[in-house]
């Protein structure tokens, strides 16, 4: 698995998670071909796993937040408009955009972006002119239903 198969893989799923378990698919899952007992850390696919998802946390395209349970999850911008116009139905707390950054002291820190400063203006105007029907059918987390690889 490649970061670019990686980024498809979150394309065409539009929302997926980056370890847990949920309502929709896994990325660690998905590189590791089966279900990950305790952390992806120890799995043989740990350092694809590692390189797959620090790419897409970079990405540009890419929001990472904790919508789905509390858990990090990946949004692909494609689904930004439906997410925007249906924002109503999520906790605020839960888009907020957070981003790994790389300290000179060589650490690592999470900066947060709170929802909706982190939305682009063609996200807010594309959002604007959607019914929230149109938002929910092009929407795939639907609760209970776990979308296939």
């Amino acid at each position: 698995m490649t970061p670019r198969e990686a980024l498809a893989f979150v394309k065409g799923n539009g929302v997926v998670l980056e370890s847990a378990r949920g309502p929709v698919p896994t990325l660690a899952e998905f590189i590791a071909g089966e279900q990950i007992r305790g952390s992806w850390w120890g799995h043989r696919k740990a350092p694809q796993i590692f390189r797959c998802s620090r790419a897409l946390r970079d990405s540009d395209d890419i929001l990472v937040c904790r919508l789905v349970e509390g858990k990090v999850t990946y949004v692909h911008r494609r689904l930004w408009p439906a997410l925007i116009k249906l924002q109503d139905r999520f906790d605020s707390k839960r888009l907020t955009a957070i981003r790994e950054v790389h300290t000179a002291q060589g650490k690592h820190e999470t900066h947060t972006t709170l929802f909706p400063n982190w939305v682009p203006q063609n996200v807010e105007t594309e959002a604007a002119s959607l019914t929230i029907a149109q938002a929910a059918k092009m929407f795939p987390l639907k609760l209970g239903a776990k979308r296939k690889h």
